[in-house]
């Protein structure tokens, strides 16, 4: 079983830019897809990004596309997400996974999940 930390998340401003990153440990990262999912306010979880086991293939929701990029670095055990022009209706709480398919994200194949880390994007 694969540990996973978050980390980057904080406040800040619309148009403004924030780097995500989700550390793992405890298991082969590098035979995994990873992603990330989302929970804003009042909402269900989301899926966001994924990325394949090689780091060749990503596949992003239609709401980030363009705005967001995910990558990965199997040397560090690190998975990223770029967030660029934020908005704020990107306001949730974002979660790195493992174990899912990259190009058919359902959460329920995702066995690994870290403990979130908050993003606000104010007005």
């Amino acid at each position: 079983q694969v540990q996973l930390v978050e980390s980057g998340g904080g406040l800040v401003q619309a148009g403004g830019s924030l780097r995500l990153s989700c550390a793992a440990s405890g298991g082969a990262f590098s035979s995994s897809d990873w992603g990330w999912f989302r929970r804003a306010p009042g909402k269900e979880r989301e899926f966001v990004a994924t990325i394949s086991r090689g780091g060749v293939n990503t596949y992003y929701a239609d709401s980030v596309r363009g705005r967001f990029t995910i990558s990965r670095d199997n040397a560090k055990n690190t998975v990223y997400l770029q967030m660029n022009s934020l908005k704020p209706e990107d306001t949730a709480v974002y979660y790195c996974a493992a174990g899912g398919r990259w190009y058919n994200p359902l959460p329920a194949e995702f066995g690994s999940w870290g403990q979130g880390t908050q993003v606000t994007v104010s007005s």
